[in-house]
């Protein structure tokens, strides 16, 4: 490994055009510096789910995370990086804060948008959030 200032790199996806590119600058930081990549995708529980069957409506979500996931991971090895993937379950923002936390990582890098309007209207925009209350540096990508 290169001496570099960002030895672990998070990448928080959702499935976006914005996340794809978030992954590629990734890929180019970590092919650059000798960094580890890690991509994490977080299943949104706190949007109030009063659905008749929550299992089956969050096994659904989990789904999607995991085939979001797959591609990342195929985007970042034909970028010449092999990548670790995380599924959790929470809080968006809160979810990665943690992990981030957890893994020592030194980078978070994340799309400029991918939420809708609507839900950022109510959420909050994650990248700001995680730019306001991460412990490490964010990368935020246009």
């Amino acid at each position: 490994m290169k001496n570099t200032s960002y030895p672990k790199i998070l990448v928080c996806c959702d499935g976006s055009k914005y996340s794809e590119r978030a992954i590629t600058h990734a890929c180019n930081l970590a092919k650059n510096d000798g960094s580890s990549i890690s991509l994490i995708y977080v299943v949104d529980r706190s949007v109030g789910l009063d659905l008749f069957d929550r299992r089956e409506y969050l096994m659904i979500l989990k789904n999607y995370g995991a085939k979001v996931l797959k591609k990342a991971r195929w985007i970042a090895s034909q970028k010449g990086v092999k990548a670790k993937t995380v599924l959790k379950e929470g809080k968006v923002a809160n979810e990665i804060v943690k992990y981030a936390k957890k893994g020592n990582f030194r980078l978070i890098v994340i799309g400029s948008k991918g939420l809708g309007a609507v839900s950022r209207l109510f959420l909050g925009s994650v990248s700001t959030n995680l730019a306001q209350h991460s412990l490490c540096s964010v990368l935020i990508v246009k």
